[in-house]
Parts: structure tokens; sequence; C-alpha cells
């Protein structure tokens, strides 16, 4: 949708974000006929799928949901997720005529009486209710180790990782033990002149399939801890890794054999607690990433256990606020769930009377 440059547009709600939990959320504003907007800061549709390397096949991915209302078309297996999963919220938004707009970067949200603020790089919106979906994808973590900055090689982070091609004939160490790892070290195998996984605790490695009864008792999990005020443990965290086409892939290419964390970096290489020593031209960070809520920081919702104590997806601090694709929505476990959740609530929450909202 183009973007109108200005200020003073209102809308009862604005929803940050158009990845999965956003376009969730959006979908069932509109059925309930609430007043809204969604401002994306990415260039292009697909949330975080968009920035997926190419050689994330359709045929490697552990999981694509749906989104409510419209299934996911058939593709091919060689086709890139990044590409599908575009393609397929690129004409979800048109088919249910949602007032996505982007590129818009949100830069802070405030407090302004009753009303909320959103300042944007395209001007100023006021709401009476936010739906925050900025999900982690712009957060990524890299953890900090004693000689980090002296590393003389090539230190980047799995969201910057685009196939194995510039890394042939190079030694390189993988840290992080999730499903990013594994689909890197699956690349990397026959490619890499060596590669070393290490992670911080042993892997833990899923049997079965992955029912609705296991999703349930995963966010569960981690619902618990948000409900609690501290920082949520991602889903995949919890989940562990299950037997995918990557993790067979790389058992199969033999580099998943893990070890235990190295205790600092060296010019050359990374050394570990036993006194070992493994020379590396490449350090990859497979380590996750952290809520992106630092717009929301004037509101003044985080806790002294550091997290976002939650109600659902209702901040308990401000019942205006609304965080999906956080905590136990923090992935495709979750997401739609959490979208319908949160029209409902917004929407019983508009229509309360002005005085007993703002007692809320």
């Amino acid at each position: 949708m183009d973007i109108d440059p200005g200020t003073g547009r209102e809308a009862d709600v604005v929803v940050i974000g158009a990845g999965q939990a956003g376009l969730s959320t959006a979908y069932h504003l509109r059925r309930l006929g609430a007043d809204f907007v969604v401002l994306d800061g990415a260039p292009r549709p697909g949330g975080a799928w968009a920035d997926r390397p190419p050689t994330l096949t359709m045929a490697k991915v552990h999981g694509v949901f749906d989104l409510p209302g419209a299934t996911l078309p058939p593709s091919s297996d060689d086709e890139p997720a990044a590409a599908v999963v575009g393609r397929y919220y690129a004409d979800y938004e048109r088919r249910f005529d949602l007032p996505v707009l982007r590129p818009v970067t949100v830069r802070a949200v405030a407090s302004r009486g009753s009303r909320l603020t959103v300042s944007t790089s395209a001007g100023d919106w006021t709401a009476r209710a936010v739906a925050n979906a900025t999900g982690t994808w712009t957060r990524p973590y890299w953890p900090s180790y004693p000689g980090g900055s002296s590393f003389a090689g090539r230190q980047l982070h799995s969201a910057s990782y685009r196939g194995p091609a510039p890394f042939a004939a190079q030694r390189v160490v993988v840290v992080g033990g999730g499903n990013s790892a594994a689909h890197i070290l699956s690349e990397l195998g026959g490619v890499a002149a060596a590669t070393t996984w290490v992670t911080r605790r042993p892997p833990e490695f899923r049997e079965g399939e992955f029912t609705e009864d296991v999703g349930r008792s995963i966010i569960a999990e981690v619902d618990a801890r948000v409900r609690a005020g501290l920082p949520p443990r991602s889903v995949v965290s919890v989940t562990g890794l299950g037997y995918t086409t990557v993790v067979r892939e790389a058992l199969a290419k033999g580099v998943l054999e893990r070890r235990p964390m190295f205790t600092s970096i060296r010019p050359d290489g990374v050394q570990f607690a036993d006194g070992s020593f493994v020379p590396a031209d490449v350090i990859i960070w497979a380590t996750g990433f952290r809520p992106a809520l630092g717009h929301l920081a004037p509101l003044g919702l985080r806790e002294p256990g550091g997290g976002v104590r939650m109600d659902g997806t209702r901040v308990a601090a401000d019942p205006r606020v609304h965080l999906v694709g956080y905590g136990p929505s923090a992935s495709t476990v979750g997401a739609n769930r959490a979208g319908r959740e949160a029209a409902r609530e917004i929407t019983r929450f508009l229509d309360e009377p002005a005085e007993l909202a703002e007692a809320s």
C-alpha cells in the first residue's frame, strides 16, 4: 500500500510487523471489523522468511504453518523457502485487503493520555491499542567471549549466512545447538576444509512426530516464563532437534560431532577448557535472537526480571499493548493462535466505555 507521509493519522489499532503473527492478527481484526493499520519495516512481504538463505529450500524446512483462512499453495521441493513464503504472504495481504504499509520503521511507541503515539519513519500515528508483532529476526544475539575482537578471520551471525560457497576450503567453527546450526553444518560438510560444532549444552535430539500435544506442552512452558515477567526462552530451545531432513543430512556427513563451548578466541582459532585448540578461518554464530522491543522502551514495560509480564498476549502493565510473536508465540507453533487471541482481546477493550478502559 502506498505511504502518504504526514502526521496526525489515527487508527483504533496499529499492528507493528507483517510476519506470521502480524498477518494473523490483521486477519482477525479485519473479520471483527476493527479500524487498523499494519506497519512493516521490511521492503517486501514474507516476514523473517524473506531473509532466509536461498539454499534453504522447501525440502529442507521443517514446516511452514498456514496463515488463517488460506493454505500454502503447492510448490516444488527445490524452490527457496524465502520465495515461496514471500509470494504466499504477498497474495495473502491482497486477498484479505490488509492495510499493510511498507517500508515503515517504527521508532518509538509512547503514551499520550489514553492513547498511544506511534512514531515512525513515515510520520506519526495515534492509536487506542497496539499489537506488536516485530518478532526477533532483527535482533541477532552475539555472545561475548574473551578474545573475540582479536580474531583475524571472519565472524558472522547465522542471519547473514547465504550458502556454503564462500566457505569452500575454509576451517569453520559453528556455534549453537538449534536448527540454524544444523542447516549450516549440513551444507558445509564436504565444502569447508573442516567444521567444528560447539554448543553450551549437549544437544537434545527429539524422537517421534511433532504433534499438537507436543506443541501445546512447549507453548505452556514458555508461557509460564512470560507470565512471571522473565525473559522468554525461544520455543526452538525447548523443542530440541528433531530428525529433520537437514539433521539427517548433517549426521550422514559426520558434522554433528559436538564439542563443549570454547573458553576463548585467539586470532587464529578457538581455545577449549581442556587445553586443546582448533584453528579457524570463520566463526558462525548460530546463537539465536532476542525480542525486538526497543521501540516500546518509552512505555516502561519491562519487569525487574528483564522480561515483560504477560497475560496471554496482553501486557499485564498496559492493556492497550499486546505482544504477538513474543514468548510462546515467537514461532509458527503459536503465532496464529496468538493473533486470534490478541484481536479478540483488543476489540473487547475497544468496546469498553472510555472511563472503564482508562481504569483497567
